[in-house]
């Protein structure tokens, strides 16, 4: 058995299609790592130039943020679940005030 982590819909497309991954390491770090060789299309979107998660994705290791704990120093059992949740944004630009009707 090996960690597993769950690819979340908007990164499937770079997974071909796969929502469950299995992978080997003994920490995130490696997990990530084995992710963005696989498929490096993932790599921009997990990680960051230097290697660090990227800040716009949230990683939680069997339900706990790794960003309140060891990071990508994290450590891995072998039936860890690793959720990969990119962060989204949007909104509208602003509205002008609400015009009373006579």
């Amino acid at each position: 058995m090996m960690p597993a982590v769950r690819i979340p819909s908007p990164l499937q497309q770079y997974t071909q299609g796969a929502k469950t991954v299995p992978v080997p390491g003994k920490t995130l770090a490696e997990a990530l790592e084995y992710l963005a060789g696989k498929w490096p299309g993932l790599r921009p979107r997990l990680l960051d130039g230097a290697g660090q998660m990227h800040p716009f994705v949230n990683v939680f290791v069997d339900g706990e943020d790794v960003r309140l704990g060891q990071g990508l120093a994290t450590p891995l059992r072998e039936d860890s679940e690793i959720a990969v949740i990119p962060a989204m944004a949007g909104g509208s630009p602003t509205l002008p005030p609400h015009e009373e009707r006579n």
